[in-house]
């Protein structure tokens, strides 16, 4: 008797058929993404550490900015929506990925930093990503359905280039699409693409920053005699992980609060970049110190803040957090380029410090927690969030690092960075959203009901 409930053998060899055809596909895509990252972070690097020696470049940050807008209004007008152009042909095919979208934000990226701007580089590496794979999906001739695949490829391909954490790139670009779905079509292309691209980019000798989390001495008391695990420790961690998510909420808030003021405050759009470096120097004067520009990553003085230093006691300021996020919020509202990750990871981990000394508890693993789940609650991405603290931290912690993404995802709201990103499942339940609408249409909605009440709010 045969069995019915056994998949055929075609079904089987149509699989394999898939799976060829998308690793063959894919493995060029993500060479090409790769070596293109490895360059973008030599040049990073490089702009990095030529603004520390030559600190009057600062100074030039407002004509830097005028520069970046020129460069948009002029050849660069058909990939001014950067990451949000990428998810919305995902979404929905249009115009498509322009091939310029690569170097233009590169060079832009590169000029931001390099005069002082407080910004990051996954957007940067995520636009390269999704550029080349929508070149290479014209020239594969690939339909929509395909040609959304490899988009998400070449996000995947990117964002674990540039971290050199391919895993948690390949869930990224499923995860970040919609809030609340996973686009697991795309499984095979993501990961073959961010380990292909990882793989690249070590290729070239180009390293990543390496982080560690101290060991934590097992503690003692009533409750750890009955459990193996630090409940105390944990609750700390609950309550930590709120906070990063509200600070997730600020950040994705005054990003889009600063650029609707900008627009209502000047007449002319080239004013606002003008304006965005004037604002930054002054910034820099205020506190007196430049540890808060550029990327946030390498030193520039012994004693600077950094997010390596905030794994340690003492390594970040009571505020450096909200420092990082006027700094960032400002750079990026007012039109400079980069990304808003890195940052992120930066008032992740001095927030987890100044956390760290309020309640007592371990400064590096608070740090790391930060570093994660800031992220997670900004992008809307808490399972690969959970991946990167393993691939980055190690998996001792992998609890903590899931209960501080997804504790932070919850509090940061229907909120984010990607103003394109589609929220198929409310992270409240009673919330009203139609469904697919995006973060866009939910900021609209809460403005309007903002507006009614404020109406009404003064009347007798």
């Amino acid at each position: 008797m045969t069995n019915k409930s056994a998949p055929p053998l075609k079904e089987h060899f149509t699989i394999i058929k898939h799976l060829i055809r998308w690793t063959i596909m894919t493995i060029p895509v993500a060479i090409a993404i790769g070596s293109v990252v490895a360059f973008f972070l030599w040049l990073l690097t490089a702009a990095t550490h030529f603004r520390f020696d030559y600190k009057w470049l600062l100074f030039l940050l407002p004509l830097a900015g005028l520069l970046i807008h020129f460069i948009y209004q002029t050849i660069g007008k058909s990939s001014e929506k950067g990451n949000n152009l990428i998810i919305d042909q995902i979404h929905e095919e249009g115009a498509g990925v322009p091939r310029k979208m690569a170097p233009v934000i590169l060079f832009t990226t590169v000029i931001t930093h390099l005069f002082g701007g407080s910004a990051g580089r996954e957007g940067t590496a995520v636009q390269i990503g999704g550029s080349i794979a929508a070149m290479f999906g014209k020239w594969f001739k690939l339909n929509g359905p395909d040609t959304r695949l490899i988009l998400t490829a070449g996000i995947a391909a990117g964002f674990g280039a540039v971290f050199g954490t391919p895993v948690t790139g390949a869930i990224f670009a499923m995860e970040v699409l919609t809030i609340g779905r996973i686009k697991y079509d795309a499984l095979l292309p993501a990961l073959v693409a961010a380990v292909v691209g990882d793989i690249t980019v070590g290729t070239w000798h180009v390293n990543h920053t390496q982080y560690h989390i101290a060991l934590i001495p097992h503690t003692t008391g009533f409750i750890s005699n009955y459990t193996h695990f630090d409940l105390l420790l944990l609750g700390k961690v609950i309550f930590a992980s709120a906070i990063f998510g509200l600070a997730s909420f600020l950040f994705a808030g005054m990003v889009h609060e600063i650029k609707s003021i900008c627009l209502k405050l000047f007449k002319h759009n080239w004013m606002i970049p003008v304006f965005g470096g004037l604002v930054i120097i002054g910034l820099t004067f205020l506190n007196g110190k430049p540890d808060y520009l550029g990327l946030g990553v390498d030193a520039e003085y012994h004693g600077a803040v950094t997010i390596p230093s905030a794994f340690n006691a003492g390594g970040a300021d009571t505020w450096s957090w909200l420092w990082k996020t006027v700094y960032t919020t400002v750079t990026l509202a007012t039109g400079f380029k980069g990304g808003e990750v890195t940052p992120l990871f930066y008032i992740g981990a001095t927030l987890g410090n100044t956390l760290s000394a309020l309640l007592n508890a371990p400064v590096g693993l608070f740090a790391a927690l930060g570093f994660i789940a800031v992220f997670a609650g900004a992008t809307n991405t808490p399972l690969a969030c959970t991946f990167m603290g393993i691939e980055l931290f190690g998996g001792e912690h992998a609890l903590l690092f899931a209960v501080a993404c997804f504790t932070a995802y919850f509090f940061s709201g229907n909120s984010g960075i990607y103003s394109s990103q589609r929220i198929a499942v409310p992270k409240i339940s009673d919330d009203d959203f139609p469904v697919d609408s995006s973060i866009s249409d939910a900021a609209k909605r809460r403005g309007y009901m903002y507006q009614k009440l404020k109406k009404y709010r003064f009347k007798k």
